[in-house]
């Protein structure tokens, strides 16, 4: 017994003249293609399970012999079928309808409902839903932007009522106050922190600046209180930045308060982010190794002038790759001192205690999570957790790693594995001739990285080890980079200090085995 649906190829029997396919289990339609067949004279289809309608086509052929009985079709029975007398030959389809009856007395078949009345409703009923769900659609749409230039408003207003503002200015500026506010929109927004709302804004001249603006949310009543929570990290982002000038330190213009507002006005960064450099598909190639070598120095140069070059040593307490920023040429500049500490005049080993642990996790070192006092050790750690992520282009916290494991211990146990240490190395640099470099700054962050402070080194340090192990100057072209001439590099070189790279491996071994790793 033949089961299934009848195969279409078997129109391609053009001599074919007898098709007898009767009592079988054939189920789905009656192929077009048994048109083609010309010289059939036979064709017999009866009780099977067919479905659907009659094929039209068929009735070109007329064999002389047909039968379509006891099936499951469905639909009006062609009308030449009818014309010819062959109307036994449908019987037994329950669903089989005529659309007009030729010997009225007599009907063996039903005739079929005028479906243009259901459909005509059907579809009226269908636009009638689809307009009402349009027109919600188009109301809320609309309230929504209502809402949204309204909102706009209230925040412009609210800026512009606030013509009592209090500026604070570190550089000669090329703009005023009402320049700011009135840029302040949110097709201007570039982002969003836990601190604020930054805005991109193209000056008059055509310069962009940065501006993170502050916001007081709570009542009257509980106004002051809340600005006084809020200033916080505003007057230690304001009084930080704003005593320092160097090249890989962003730059402040100047900061403008009032009684419900704040806004901090800073150059404007192109190139993002360095954690967006690193770790997120961008309209630019990934970083050359001679990129990433320039920013990791631009990095420790800033840090350095931070813990040696100042009479009040400053712990930014929160280095990581989302903030550091990378200007048109991809020179790095440290940002974000909401939560930085000055330590003592000219002690910048000393430490300072805190109540709430700053920071983010997977940088912290881990003196700083257990007994929150912070000193530049504390940068040197997490800066040495950076200097991996450029190397490795692995984030401070991966599946890969294990439960509970980072990349400083990741790295630590690869390279102890392997001796070489080649496996660890970002993917994207396997082409790379500067591979004994990357290993030479591989081996600067595990030093970075030491469990206990007293063995990391400082930053003075982590610069003139990073400078003697750039080999890849004269072959990087525009990726090359010039020292600045400051007493943060005024190092003389010493045994001790060339020594503390080379002894690494040991130091990692003993520090690292029964280490609590930060989470």
């Amino acid at each position: 017994m033949l089961t299934g649906p009848i195969p279409s190829e078997i129109g391609n029997l053009k001599n074919l003249n007898q098709l007898s396919l009767q009592v079988n289990r054939l189920n789905s339609f009656i192929p077009q293609s048994l048109s083609n067949l010309k010289f059939l004279n036979v064709l017999n289809l009866s009780n099977n399970l067919l479905t659907g309608e009659i094929p039209e086509s068929l009735c070109g052929l007329l064999p002389n012999s047909l039968d379509f009985s006891n099936n499951q079709l469905s639909g009006p029975v062609p009308l030449p079928l009818i014309k010819e007398g062959l109307i036994d030959s449908v019987s037994g389809n329950p669903g089989l309808c005529v659309r007009v009856h030729q010997n009225k007395s007599d009907p063996i078949l039903p005739l079929c409902r005028q479906p243009a009345l259901r459909k005509r409703l059907n579809h009226i009923w269908v636009l009638g839903v689809s307009s009402i769900i349009a027109i919600f659609g188009i109301l809320l749409l609309v309230k929504r932007c209502w809402w949204s230039n309204d909102n706009s408003e209230i925040e412009q207003d609210r800026l512009s009522s606030s013509s009592s503002f209090d500026v604070t200015s570190f550089h000669k500026l090329s703009f005023d106050q009402h320049e700011i506010v009135e840029a302040l929109i949110d097709k201007n927004i570039v982002g969003h922190g836990g601190s604020g709302t930054v805005y991109k804004i193209e000056l008059s001249n055509g310069e962009h600046v940065a501006v993170k603006k502050l916001w007081s949310q709570k009542s009257n009543k509980d106004q002051s209180a809340d600005q006084l929570y809020m200033s916080r990290e505003l007057r230690s982002e304001v009084k930080t930045l704003g005593s320092i000038r160097h090249k890989n330190i962003v730059k402040l213009y100047c900061c403008f308060s009032s009684s419900d507002s704040n806004l901090l006005v800073y150059e404007y960064m192109p190139n993002g982010n360095l954690w967006d450099a690193l770790h997120k598909e961008t309209g630019w190639s990934f970083l050359d190794w001679p990129t990433r070598h320039r920013i990791a120095v631009g990095i420790a140069q800033g840090l350095a002038y931070l813990h040696h070059d100042l009479l009040f040593p400053i712990v930014h307490r929160d280095v990581k790759t989302s903030n550091i920023l990378l200007d048109a040429e991809f020179e790095p500049k440290v940002a974000d001192f909401g939560v930085a500490k000055v330590l003592q005049a000219g002690k910048e080993n000393d430490s300072c205690s805190t109540t709430v642990i700053a920071g983010t996790c997977g940088y912290l070192a881990p003196e700083y999570a257990y007994s929150s006092r912070a000193s530049t050790k504390c940068d040197v750690y997490s800066f040495g957790v950076v200097l991996m992520e450029i190397i490795t282009g692995k984030k401070p916290s991966e599946p890969e790693f294990g439960e509970n494991k980072d990349i400083i211990h990741w790295v630590s146990t690869k390279m102890a594995a392997e001796g070489c240490g080649c496996e660890v190395l970002d993917k994207r640099l396997s082409w790379s001739p500067f591979k004994e470099e990357m290993l030479h700054a591989l081996r600067i962050a595990l030093r970075c990285t030491c469990t206990m402070p007293a063995m990391r080194p400082s930053m003075n340090e982590v610069v003139q080890l990073l400078v003697e192990g750039d080999h890849c100057k004269s072959d990087s072209g525009g990726s090359s980079f010039k020292l600045r001439e400051s007493s943060s590099f005024k190092i003389k070189q010493s045994p001790a200090i060339k020594s503390k790279i080379g002894d690494v491996d040991m130091i990692r071994e003993k520090t690292l085995v029964g280490a609590k790793q930060p989470s």
